[in-house]
């Protein structure tokens, strides 16, 4: 079937194997992350994303909730973390997580987002009596919590296994979880940006045992920063060799690395080519995840509306309060409205869908007529 646009020669094969539903390899896509043909890649993608979702573009009414930024690690692509006496750390109450869920209610939100530094004195009950409590409070919220980072650090804090503290965190309440903490699976790239943080392997193992126990999550790459095209390949057929085994990933987010009030400042991140590519390329080579984010926070709404042309059919959601981008000098607001959202969608000639954390669609809130004056 001929396509209705133009394609680079490098791109022709490729577009090939994706009109007849092939599986692209790994030399497939180290040309995605390195052909000139942006314009191709991304018409390609959009007609994958096209084939998949239609015409869609989803969203959620969503709040990130940082409990704290004090953090034992030392990564040098993170603005967030803190050391406990070091100005600017902080951790909220338990309390403090409750009003935050409460605001988050009023406003109609479906998910709350919750993740934080690997706090060193935190007791165990924190964590499960947060979940407790926001589930007692708002059953009706999705709680979305811990990377797998998190979750190996309460373990190994606390003398437990992975499948032990995951089954007591979803006992208390635990829905789903986010899927930061793989930043690049490169051992060579780790040892620059991460060299204390969990290994690829058990970052991969984590999320394993989370999908066997019902337990969903999403999958990320941090890109833009000291990587090379073919390991940002490696990292994206890694998750979806997961992903051929436990189908537990719901979307594929490719993160952008913002350097301001990093230990890398002195690296430029990624430009807007670089960001719609990795979007295109997400599309192309995830063939088993549905849905590919294009997070507007890191990369900002124009940018994000066309990303939504590029492969990516989902925008994340209203956020609200997000502290680890901005923290890193992030300029985009730290959330949005709904309303915000949709037109954002609409003006890129999608149609905006609401959604829940495991995309089951919402449907749209009555129209309620002013009050007469």
């Amino acid at each position: 079937m001929p396509l209705p646009f133009p394609l680079a020669p490098e791109l022709r094969p490729i577009s090939g194997k994706v009109l007849a539903g092939e599986r692209l390899d790994a030399a497939d896509g180290l040309t995605l992350f390195t052909t000139a043909d942006l314009a191709g890649l991304s018409a390609l993608a959009n007609l994958v994303k096209e084939r998949i979702t239609g015409n869609r573009a989803f969203y959620i009414n969503n709040q990130h909730i940082n409990y704290s930024n004090i953090c034992v690690d030392d990564c040098k692509f993170c603005a967030f973390g803190k050391k406990p006496a070091q100005d600017g750390a902080y951790e909220f109450a338990l309390e403090e997580v409750f009003a935050r869920a409460d605001q988050a209610a009023r406003r109609g939100a479906r998910e709350l987002h919750i993740v934080g530094g690997l706090h060193p004195t935190l007791p165990y009950s924190y964590y499960t009596d947060m979940l407790r409590g926001l589930k007692d409070r708002h059953p009706q919220i999705h709680l979305k919590c811990f990377t797998a980072v998190e979750i190996d650090f309460l373990a190994s804090l606390y003398g437990r296994d992975i499948r032990d503290t995951l089954e007591d965190l979803r006992a208390a309440g635990l829905d789903s979880m986010p899927g930061g903490g793989s930043e690049m699976f490169s051992e060579r790239v780790r040892q620059i940006l991460c060299p204390n943080k969990i290994t690829p392997a058990r970052w991969l193992e984590i999320h394993r045992i989370a999908h066997g126990l019902g337990i969903r999550s999403t999958c990320t790459m941090l890109f833009g920063h000291v990587e090379r095209p073919e390991e940002r390949v490696d990292h994206i057929l890694r998750l979806r060799a997961l992903q051929d085994d436990t189908r537990g990933f719901t979307a594929f987010i490719p993160l952008a690395f913002h350097p301001e009030n990093t230990g890398l400042a002195h690296l430029q991140g990624p430009g807007g080519r670089d960001m719609l590519r990795t979007v295109a390329a997400g599309r192309l080579l995830f063939d088993n995840i549905e849905h590919v984010k294009v997070y507007w926070i890191m990369f900002t709404l124009p940018l994000a509306q066309i990303g939504l042309r590029c492969g990516a059919d989902d925008l994340d959601g209203t956020v609200i309060e997000e502290r680890i981008y901005h923290m890193a000098g992030a300029a985009t607001p730290q959330g949005v409205d709904e309303s915000d959202l949709r037109r954002v969608i609409l003006e890129t000639g999608r149609t905006p869908v609401r959604r829940d954390s495991l995309y089951h669609e919402i449907p749209d809130p009555p129209v309620v007529a002013p009050l007469a004056v």
